[in-house]
């Protein structure tokens, strides 16, 4: 049987489209929408990688979204998707049901509620009435239901019913040109954010073991990348955070190897998970070189004051280089595991497998896509695995846990 969602684009990243055909398709849609612009950013530094911001004005969360890319239209393609994800998650048209875990649990499938990132001043208990919303579980094949606040981005006051129980984010919300292509990209989200935050957790000792040898990266494109630091003068540190899940995933650190005090820049970081290797770590570099544009730039409005008060500390910067130079690379990125699929049909089995492996038992997808706009748009949740663990009213969870108490012992 052929594949209902074959990779016909491989440059730098894995798309059913290459990002010129996204673009053409999905622009007309921007101002029903309400995104009135993309904004090319990439002369504001010295990098040259192109990043664009695209406005969103009347966003009910974040009204700016970056994107990025190895030429202008894959970053373009980039930001785009990302408002259209914000849209889709703010505007959720899908039933909903009003009630409490003790109330619907003997008459409507549930997800496990145990392994849902809480709020760490969560009011949360079994008959606390809230707002639930269905999805499609994939380990088993069923549908079962979600509590609203980790579906929708619609951040306005008041908040929905029952809020305050659940650690509200955009993490595992993904768009594509296939359901497949969006869900496969969510899910890696996901376990991204778990892998960053398990390394963080980790004693320094044990962070030091996945330091990445970047003289090992044999990828034509994170090599490209790697030498545009190199020509701009930045330092570059990676590290490879995959977890038991098996899926590869990388942090990636970077910062001015001698700090002007005229123009302080940020020292900055990115992530990056994908089935490939080669893409998970060319989404790190990139998107640290994204994070570092977005500050330059000051389009977005969730960076703070104290942040841009932080980048004129020339000391932390210091530190900072200090720490990236005295680690030793160890890791060789041939050793780190792989999967190349031929279709999102291929990495999203491999990857519901590898959950499964890890001990894993639920996936949950809420498909926000709307009918009348035809942009796939989905929301991942995995319940065992942890979110960022630098979000406002983050509390760690049973993985996080785990690892905290092996690094006491140690």
């Amino acid at each position: 049987m052929s594949p209902r969602a074959p990779k016909h684009f491989r440059a730098g990243t894995h798309r059913l489209l290459a990002p010129e055909e996204t673009l053409e398709r999905v622009r007309q849609l921007m101002p029903v929408m309400g995104i009135t612009r993309i904004a090319n950013v990439t002369g504001l530094d010295t990098l040259g990688l192109p990043v664009v911001m695209v406005y969103r004005p009347n966003s009910r969360s974040l009204a700016v979204s970056p994107g990025k890319g190895l030429d202008l239209a894959s970053a373009k393609a980039s930001g785009l998707m990302e408002s259209v994800e914000g849209y889709h998650a703010e505007n959720v048209h899908l039933p909903l049901k009003l009630g409490s875990q003790a109330e619907l649990r003997f008459s409507h499938p549930l997800v496990d509620v145990t392994g849902l990132p809480r709020l760490s001043a969560s009011l949360f208990h079994e008959r606390l009435r809230l707002l639930w919303v269905e999805g499609a579980e994939l380990m088993e094949r069923r549908q079962v239901w979600v509590p609203f606040d980790l579906v929708h981005t619609c951040f306005t006051l008041p908040l929905p019913t029952g809020s305050g129980a659940f650690l509200m984010s955009s993490n595992g919300l993904a768009s594509g040109n296939h359901v497949l292509e969006a869900t496969s990209h969510a899910l890696c989200e996901v376990v991204e954010r778990d892998a960053t935050t398990l390394w963080h957790m980790r004693d320094e000792q044990s962070r030091r073991r996945t330091r990445l040898d970047l003289g090992t990266v044999d990828d034509p494109a994170c090599s490209e990348m790697l030498a545009r630091y190199e020509r701009a003068g930045v330092e570059v540190a990676v590290w490879e955070t995959t977890t038991d899940v098996g899926i590869p995933a990388f942090l990636c650190r970077i910062a001015e190897r001698v700090p002007d005090p005229l123009r302080p820049l940020p020292v900055t970081q990115g992530m990056g998970c994908h089935p490939s290797r080669h893409v998970a770590l060319l989404r790190a570099l990139t998107e640290a070189a994204q994070s570092r544009l977005t500050l330059i730039s000051g389009a977005r409005d969730d960076a703070t004051q104290q942040r841009y008060e932080g980048i004129r500390d020339l000391d932390h910067t210091a530190r900072a280089l200090e720490h990236m130079r005295s680690e030793p690379p160890v890791r060789r990125f041939q050793d780190v595991p792989t999967f190349e699929g031929d279709s999102f049909d291929e990495d999203l089995a491999w990857e519901l497998e590898r959950l499964r492996s890890a001990g894993l038992r639920q996936v949950v997808v809420v498909d926000l896509t709307k009918r009348e706009l035809g942009i796939p748009v989905v929301r991942v949740i995995i319940p065992g695995l942890e979110p960022l663990h630098d979000i406002p009213g983050y509390t760690p969870g049973a993985r996080a846990r785990s690892i905290l108490q092996e690094a006491r012992r140690e």
